[in-house]
Parts: C-alpha cells; structure tokens; sequence
C-alpha cells in the first residue's frame, strides 16, 4: 500500500478507534474498550509509519516552521498517550482515579485533533517531490 493511501486511511481507522473508545469507556464496558485501546494504538502506529514513509514525498522544509512545530507536538502528543494508558490502570485499582482518567483521554483526543490539524497545514505548504 503506499504511503498516499497508507496514512490517511489508517489515521481514519484511529480515529473511528478512538471514538469507540470513547463510547465503550462512558458505557464501562471495560472488555470493548480495552480491546479498542490496543487497536486504536496499533492503528496510530501505522498511521506514524505511513506518515513519516509520506514525508519523504514532500519537500517538509520549504513549509516553514509549521514542520518543527508539527514534528515536535506529535512527539509530545504521542507520548501523552501513556497518560490515560497510566490512569486507565490505576483506574482499575483505584475507581477515585477515574475522573483524571477522562481528563487524560480528553487531552490526548484534543491533542490528536491539533496534531492532525498541524500535520495537514505541512502537508498543504510543502511542494511534492517527483519520487513517483
């Protein structure tokens, strides 16, 4: 599959993830939504993946500062993941923990959403490069 089919399917695929997780963790169906979590976060792996093999048919540096900005928040966003992933299992031993949990996975989908935002923004300012 290439990168220009790759990335924005598999980003969709987290996405429609992400939004199950969120309605089986306000159902407290715990099964669900763990088995959402594992496949929303192998579907964010893949959509990296497709995304950094994309960039390399961009020329990302004539964009501007919107590339080190974009690279730097999704490093900081993917490593916010381990936020709800942390509270998520205290959760489970502590239900007090619980709404620092929502609150943890509400800035992970806000992060995501500007991420995706600021990925877009790159993309759309940086020339294509012929490696087609």
């Amino acid at each position: 599959m290439t990168p220009q089919i790759g990335f924005p399917l598999f980003l969709l695929i987290t996405v429609l993830l992400l939004v199950g997780v969120v309605l089986t963790g306000f159902a407290r169906r715990r099964g669900w939504h763990f088995t959402l979590v594992g496949a929303a976060l192998a579907g964010l792996a893949t959509a990296i993946w497709y995304a950094k093999e994309l960039g390399q048919y961009y020329d990302l540096e004539a964009a501007g500062w919107i590339t080190p900005f974009h690279l730097g928040l999704a490093k900081i966003t993917t490593a916010c993941y381990l936020l709800p992933l942390a509270t998520g299992v205290a959760t489970l031993r502590r239900p007090g923990v619980r709404p620092w949990h929502r609150a943890a996975a509400f800035l992970v989908l806000f992060l995501t959403l500007v991420t995706t935002v600021t990925g877009a923004w790159m993309l759309m300012a940086s020339p294509r490069i012929g490696l087609d």
